[in-house]
Order: structure tokens, then sequence, then C-alpha cells
């Protein structure tokens, strides 16, 4: 390991190596997804309790692809309109609001959306058929209300975000040959062999699903990358220099549960500042009993000043808020779920040229080298703290940092995984598969 702390160097040097690893970067030639239409005609329900990013982008790709596409999802409190239409999909929202509780209150708000879900789509179905269903996980079982438009003949395809077993045994503290996680390890493999399809989002988890619950070739890796047209790639910029006007900004965003630690990044922020007073932690996300929890014991101890939350954004809004950031933080606590876990927040970051500091966990070494990220030991403040001050220290050896983390983001863009996701719904559609590459579709679109 390199050492952690080395001397600054002079500003002059800063700015001319920081011209030179943008000058040397390579910039990829990514083309906008072609529209051929190669789906037309055909129907498409997407079932969801939450219509979050990932099922947005897949949604609309397969609008772009000429599909009807119609989104059953939990009606949100932020939400006035039962009816929507967004980029060319139908979203029908029922009102089943979600808050996090206990085991009873989940399965009942489960097995309610699940019922809600079985006889939308059968009295749709029964007007016109669905060629495709696309289920979202969580739960696994819900993918069973696609019974009816599969008797009828639609395709089934299970998307496994989250492995919920795994998920069991963090949120609640379960046993792994606990009853309750053994039934959902039973669940999960019923459910996969009733798809036709399963969609995961990472190697690991694709490792985890085929080894205990259905075939590897049955199972297709679709990353849970940021959409380049909201998240364009910038070079990697030098982190600034702190001052006594301007403290150094580290952000934290996304869901706020204790599993991502959210207090684990406060605490080393508080560490942190022991050194260097001039640091301040950003929070973005929905409102949790948890983040009040947080909030609480900041204010307790004086520390409300440099932990500043900022509510819930929009993804245009987190990108404006990465750029106005020096670090981005995956602050995960030490537990099953996030050993295996790939936050999307590591790409959003790395795209917009800012460092981020993640957990060393087989679910990111699977794409990140050791020199793509700095990496601290899951769940441990104090390696955090050691890490942040590393990276404030030594701007010019994490800008060669962040990238080489850039190049792992370049080699997985949204527009080759949604390529990745339209083929496999030609496959099981038409049983071919378009495997002309993206950019000579797109040149043959362009000259037409």
């Amino acid at each position: 390991m390199r050492a952690l702390f080395k001397r600054d160097l002079p500003v002059a040097d800063i700015k001319i190596m920081q011209s030179n690893v943008i000058n040397s970067m390579e910039t990829p030639v990514i083309a906008d997804p072609v529209k051929t239409r190669r789906l037309r005609g055909r129907r498409v329900a997407v079932i969801v309790l939450n219509y979050y990013p990932r099922v947005r982008r897949s949604a609309e790709a397969h609008a772009e692809e000429g599909m009807s596409v119609e989104v059953i999802c939990a009606k949100q409190k932020q939400e006035d309109r039962s009816r929507d239409s967004i980029n060319g999909v139908e979203i029908l929202r029922v009102p089943l609001q979600h808050r996090r509780g206990g085991k009873a209150w989940y399965l009942l708000h489960y097995l309610r959306f699940l019922a809600t879900s079985f006889i939308l789509l059968t009295l749709r179905s029964l007007k016109r058929r669905y060629d495709l269903v696309i289920v979202h996980n969580m739960p696994d079982i819900l993918v069973f209300s696609a019974l009816v438009p599969r008797l009828l003949g639609a395709k089934v395809v299970l998307d496994l975000q989250d492995p919920m077993p795994e998920l069991m045994q963090t949120i609640f503290g379960a046993e792994e040959r606990s009853r309750s996680v053994l039934l959902l390890k039973a669940l999960e493999k019923l459910s996969t062999s009733f798809a036709d399809a399963v969609i995961t989002v990472s190697e690991t988890c694709r490792k985890t699903f085929s080894a205990r619950s259905c075939a590897a070739q049955k199972v297709c890796v679709v990353m849970n990358s940021p959409d380049e047209k909201i998240f364009a790639l910038r070079p990697p910029s030098v982190a600034r220099s702190l001052t006594e006007t301007r403290p150094f900004v580290v952000m934290y965003h996304g869901t706020l549960v204790e599993r991502h630690g959210l207090g684990v990044a406060v605490d080393a922020i508080n560490r942190v500042r022991q050194v260097l007073p001039n640091v301040e932690l950003r929070v973005y996300g929905d409102r949790t009993p948890y983040l009040e929890q947080v909030l609480t014991e900041v204010k307790d101890q004086g520390h409300e000043k440099w932990v500043r939350y900022l509510g819930s954004k929009t993804l245009e809004q987190i990108v404006q808020a990465i750029d106005g950031c020096d670090l981005g933080v995956v602050p995960n606590c030490s537990n099953v779920f996030t050993q295996i876990n790939m936050p999307t927040r590591i790409f959003e970051f790395l795209t917009r040229g800012k460092p981020v500091i993640g957990p060393c966990t087989p679910g990111i070494l699977e794409y990140f080298p050791e020199d793509s990220l700095v990496f601290f030991e899951l769940g441990d403040a104090a390696d955090l703290a050691r890490r942040i001050e590393y990276v404030i220290r030594n701007p010019l050896e994490v800008v060669e940092i962040t990238r080489r983390g850039q190049e792992v983001c370049m080699a997985h863009p949204w527009s080759r995984e949604r390529e990745t996701l339209v083929e496999m719904t030609l496959k099981l559609l038409t049983g071919s598969r378009d495997s002309r590459d993206v950019n000579e579709r797109y040149a043959e679109a362009q000259a037409e």
C-alpha cells in the first residue's frame, strides 16, 4: 500500500499534472441508442413496487424499441397522479404506499401488492394480450402476478436486483439457517423457475443466484449503470484545497438505511475534522427513521453545522450535487448484503470525474481492481477517516486512481447494458438476436 500522507505539491505542479491527466484521458465514443423499433407492435407490462431509476431505464429502453410499455407500481406519497405518461411509458399507480416496518408489515404489504398486480394484469391481458411481462423484485414471488399472461403466451422476466435472503439477514438479523431465510431461498428458486429469464445487476449476484436457484445460462447481467445522457462523462478533477472560507465537501446519496452506513460516514468525518477542521458532509435521500436517528445524534453532539441533510433530489439534481462536491463516499456497514452489493453510486461519482471511497468487498472487486478506487475496510469508520484524509492530502495520486476507475465505468455504459437488455428481449420473443455492433447500426441510421 502506498504511503497515506505525502507532502503537498506546489499549486503550479498540480495544475500541470492535472492538464496532462485530462489531455491523456480517452473519451469513449458511445452512440446514442438506435431507435430502430425492433420490437414495434409488441406489448410489455412492468410490475414493480417503486418506479426507481433502474426500472425507468429498462421501461424506456423497450419503449424506444417500439413496444407499448405499461408500468404497474405503488403510488408514493409525493405523487398526486394515479396515471401518467413519461417518455413513452404509461404508468398506473395503485394506492399502496410503502413504509418500513417489521416482518409482518413487509409480508402484508407485499401480499397486497401481489394480489393487486395479479388482478390488474389478468383484467388487462384478457382485453389485449401481453407479449412480455417484466417483474422487478422485491418480493421475488411478485413474478406470480404474471400467471395469467404467461398462460396466454407471454414471456416472463424476473429482475432480481436485491437478493432477498441476504437482505432478510441484514435487516432483521436473521441467521443464515433460520426458517425465514430458508423459506426465502426456496421462494427465490420457485420464482426463478417460473420465469422464462432472469436478470440481475452484477456478476457476483449472477453467481449467487445460479449457485442456489437456477441454471447460470438463464441469468443475464444488466448492470445498474447510470444513463450517460444524464451522467455525462467528465475528466477527473483535482480536489480543491481546504481554505478557511470553503470547506472540503464529502457527499453521500442514496437510501438512508443503517446497512448503507450513514452513521459510519458521520463518525469518519468527525475523526477527520480533529485534524482537518474544514470538512463538511452533505447527505441526500428520502427521509427515513434511521436518518432521523442519525440527525438527532448529530444535533445532540453539536455537529449539525458540518453534517448537512439536503433532502431528496432528482437524478438531474444529483448530478449538480456531485459536481459541487470534492469526494463521494459509499460508507457501507459490514453485513452479508453489502459484501455482494455493487453500488451504482460509485459509477455516478466516477462518471462526473469525482473520486470515490468504497468498501473493499467481493461485489465491488469483481469489477474494480484495487488501484481503481480508494478502498476502505467495510464498516470501519476509523479506516474511512484515514482514506478521506489521504484523498485530501494526495490530490494528484487520487486523480490517477479516479481515471482508472473511469475506465471501468467506460467499459459498462448504460448504452451497452441497454443493448444487452434489448437483445435478451428479442431472443425471448423472436428467437433471434440482432448481434451487429451498436455503432454500426447507428451509422446506418445516420446515413438514412
